[in-house]
């Protein structure tokens, strides 16, 4: 009988945690995708993906520890500022955006570390391969409600990938061995949500 208390009572309390989860979208006007990448050995490129959609549920409006997180990024919204270049990012040698125009993070689970800091561990599809990939993630001033009436919160996420895990095959190299476009890329997501 006591086991069966004990099983009643758990079952209450993870119904009471699912009901417990709170809603936040992405607010696309003030979030933004952007990576970097060693050009030649010597500089660096930079840019973003300008169209994107997301959410996140959290367990409760103060503690982002445990919310889940999606992202899709259409990668034919890639900007590097030079047209050319644009459009040869989204040819086959790098995001081939005619046959996967979408990139995707699904099952991100946002978690602390012993330090108190958020870690956003998730899978990330780039073309066809989905690799795992942890972020570290920033909480930028805490939670706030806009002039407006909005319940807001701001986040940081940054990560570093290798390009070719991803099928991002182009591979020229200086004569003297150095990458054209080195493998890793830095990501950097800036978020800001809006409570449900």
């Amino acid at each position: 009988m006591k086991k069966l208390i004990n099983l009643l009572v758990a079952i209450i309390l993870v119904s009471n945690v699912a009901v417990a989860q709170v809603k936040w979208s992405v607010d696309p006007a003030h979030t933004n995708v952007r990576f970097d990448v060693n050009h030649l050995g010597i500089s660096f490129v930079d840019g973003q993906f300008k169209t994107l959609e997301g959410n996140v549920e959290s367990v409760n409006e103060k503690d982002f520890a445990g919310a889940k997180v999606n992202f899709t990024i259409d990668a034919n919204s890639i900007d590097t500022r030079i047209e050319i270049r644009d459009n040869h990012l989204k040819s086959d040698d790098f995001f081939n955006v005619e046959k996967f125009p979408k990139m995707t993070l699904k099952n991100g689970l946002l978690t602390k570390d012993k330090k108190g800091k958020y870690i956003l561990t998730g899978d990330l599809t780039i073309r066809d391969v989905t690799k795992k990939v942890t972020f570290q993630v920033a909480q930028n001033n805490g939670i706030i409600t806009d002039p407006w009436g909005k319940t807001r919160a701001g986040f940081t996420a940054t990560a570093t990938i290798n390009r070719f895990d991803y099928n991002i095959k182009y591979n020229d190299k200086l004569p003297t061995g150095v990458d054209a476009v080195a493998p890793n890329v830095k990501i950097v997501v800036n978020v800001e949500l809006v409570k449900n």
